[in-house]
This record gives structure tokens, sequence and C-alpha cells, in this order.
């Protein structure tokens, strides 16, 4: 199969020939119809993520049709069109029985753990438990914005945040999980205030539903503050770094929740911890969501409620990947860009 590879950390990887995936046992081999970009790729690519053993290939975004199976898959067949959390779970440790696979002890992810889906074809472990099936409607590019990005905003904004209508939402941050997440706050009936550096994101996260923007850097819990008339119910970094996870957690109201969905370095200061503490904040973590699930988010885009599509601004081959993923360092693009193999 084609697909792209990378051999050192950083180096620009190419396109290549390498042997078809082969099912594990339990698992399936799946034709990918369609794969996000996405900028934990990038972190991986940098080499940010020690799971990844080199060479290897990146992507965990994907939607596509089963193309084999292995020993012991019950529940799916050759044939099926599907997609998966970036979260593979094992299905059988502590984690899984409460229900709790995205934080899977024995987790496996696309892309990082293993093999990923910037290829014709990619392998998943745990298919009964890991897979989901997609509506007909649903086409692959939209199915494949929803594995990291929009999955991980819904979970957020509706588990973590709880968000209710009428609330003040605030996201900083407008890239691909962002824009979910404003989206899908504003279908939840909040007032959101989307937060970027970038005129064209903003554009489009009020195109997603935002009641306000503010163009960062400078100021923004000031802004935010004087927007929602004393502070955001909710506030999600959906950026991932020291200074929007501090914007975040300033910009909320008392007994505020921050969400935090952008990965972050290891250290930080500056962070406004004794505003958690007088104003009685939460702080949350979020990290994807399991496949079992899905079937209220997909319902609202079946519905057309929630619509993923709207945030696919580029369309792409493999070809043009590997230009694609060393860019996002320096130039990443507005929206989501979704890569098809075929």
């Amino acid at each position: 199969m084609r697909a792209v590879v990378y051999e050192a950390f950083g180096r620009e990887p190419r396109l290549r020939e390498v042997p078809d995936p082969v099912p594990p046992p339990g698992g399936v081999v799946i034709r990918v119809g369609a794969t996000g970009l996405c900028r934990s790729d990038w972190h991986g690519w940098m080499g940010h993520d020690a799971d990844i053993t080199l060479p290897h290939v990146p992507g965990h975004e994907l939607a596509g049709v089963i193309e084999a199976t292995g020993p012991g898959v019950a529940a799916w067949r050759a044939g099926d069109r599907v997609t998966v959390p970036f979260v593979c779970a094992c299905g059988r440790c502590a984690a899984c029985a409460a229900g709790d696979q995205q934080v899977c002890e024995r987790q496996t992810q696309p892309g990082f753990t293993h093999w990923g889906s910037f290829a014709e074809y990619v392998a998943i472990e745990n298919a009964d438990v890991n897979l989901v099936a997609l509506p007909g409607e649903m086409d692959f590019a939209a199915a494949a914005a929803l594995g990291c990005r929009f999955a991980t905003a819904f979970r957020a904004v509706t588990a973590h945040g709880r968000v209710a209508p009428g609330e003040w939402v605030a996201v900083h941050g407008c890239g691909g999980v962002g824009l979910s997440a404003v989206m899908i706050a504003a279908a939840a009936g909040a007032r959101v205030v989307a937060v970027d550096l970038s005129p064209g994101a903003l554009e489009l996260a009020r195109a997603s539903g935002a009641s306000a923007t503010v163009r960062g850097p400078d100021g923004v819990p000031e802004a935010i503050l004087e927007i929602t008339g004393g502070g955001a119910h909710v506030s999600l970094d959906a950026l991932g770094s020291a200074p929007t996870c501090a914007d975040s957690i300033a910009c909320l109201r008392r007994r505020g929740r921050h969400v935090q969905v952008g990965l972050l370095p290891e250290e930080l200061t500056g962070l406004p911890m004794g505003r958690v503490i007088a104003f009685e904040l939460a702080v949350l973590g979020s990290h994807g969501m399991p496949a079992h699930a899905y079937r209220p988010m997909m319902d609202l885009v079946v519905a057309g409620t929630l619509r993923p599509d709207r945030l696919i601004t580029r369309t792409i081959g493999l070809d043009q990947a590997p230009a694609a993923l060393a860019a996002m360092g320096t130039a990443p693009s507005t929206g989501v860009t979704v890569i098809h193999p075929g």
C-alpha cells in the first residue's frame, strides 16, 4: 500500500510503498476513505510522544470500509462503513469495565502506538469495543473529522463542561477542536466567546455559532469578563499553552469550570491557581470519547444540528500530506484539513 512514512523526528516524511497491514486477532483492517490532519500528528512527528517507534506512519482521525477481519471479531464484517475513536480501548481493564474506555489502561492509538491512517489501509485492534458504524448519509470526510477533534470537543463541552442553555462559554484557540467546541456549545444553547490570533479562524468561529470573538493575545480575560458581565461559566483551552490555559482560568466567574483539551507542556508557570481556590473553580481534563458514547453525537450530526463537514476547509491527497504535516508548526491552516488516500 501507499503510506506517508517518516524515519526521523522533524524530518519531512515521504510517500512510499509499504507492506499491507494484516488484521490482528480480534481486530480489523480498514480501507481508509478519509483521514484528518491534526496538530497531534505534528506533535508526534516532532518527537513529543514517547509511544512512537520509527519508522512511523501518522494519522489517527479516520473513516472507511472494513477490508478484512481477524479471528474473534463478532460484531463486524468486511464491507461495513466505520469510524473509530483515536483512543482504542482493550475492553478488559478496570477503566473499560467502568465504561471509561477513553482512559483505558492498555489503550492503543493509531498513528502513535502503531502505524496510523495516512495510508491506504490501517489496522485497528479490539474491533468489537472500538468501531462505530457510520450512518449511510454520512460521508467519509465528515466522519473522519469526528474521530479526534469533534468527538473530544463534544465530550469536553457536554460531559465535563456540562454546558447549559444561556450559559457563557469561552473557547481559547479556534483550530479544529476549538471550532468544534464553538459549534457544539452554541447548539446546546450557550453563548460562546471565541478567542484566536487569526482573523480567518475567528470568522469561522462566528459562522459556527460564536456570539462574540476576541483577538488575542493581549487582554483576553478582561475582554471576556466585560462581554459576559462577570466571566464565563465554562472555558476551554483548545490550543494547549501556558498563556491560553492561564487566560481560560482567569476569564471564569465564581464556581466556573475550566476544561483542558489542548496538550500542554509538562512544566507550567504563571497559572492563576489563587483564583482557582478563591473562586472554587473546577479544573478538568478531557481525553477523547469512547465508542459507546458516540450515538448522541451521531444523532445530532444526522439531524443536521451539528455540521462537522462545515469545518473542513481543505481536502488533499496522500502526496500532499508530507508537506502539509511539516507546515503545521509554522503555518497552521484554518479549519480542518482532510486527506483522501484514493
